[in-house]
């Protein structure tokens, strides 16, 4: 399994279209920046044929420490979520 980091990315952005390494960090910056800041304001991020990005909120419930079995309350918290578009999940399963 491999892991794309920003680096690939940025490399990939740069050969792509001819910008310099810098500029291709910049606008993977600028548009990381623009989903993290629309999720914080609580709007929902759809990238068309990707899926769509929002945050869901959680609410406080039990739970047990999985080493000591110790009950515990996991606190309330807001959370990530990915839907993927039909279009996405097409692709996925054909490989």
């Amino acid at each position: 399994m491999a892991t794309i980091t920003r680096a690939d990315l940025a490399e990939s952005i740069r050969s792509s279209f001819g910008l310099t390494l810098a500029d291709a960090y910049k606008l993977i910056d600028v548009f990381f920046s623009e989903i993290s800041e629309s999720l914080m304001r609580g709007e929902e991020v759809k990238i068309a044929r990707l899926g769509t990005f929002r945050i869901l909120e959680k609410s406080a419930r039990p739970g047990r420490n999985p080493r000591t079995g110790e009950p515990k309350v996991i606190t309330a918290r807001r959370v990530v979520s990915f839907r993927p578009s039909a279009e996405f999940r097409k692709k996925v399963a054909k490989k």
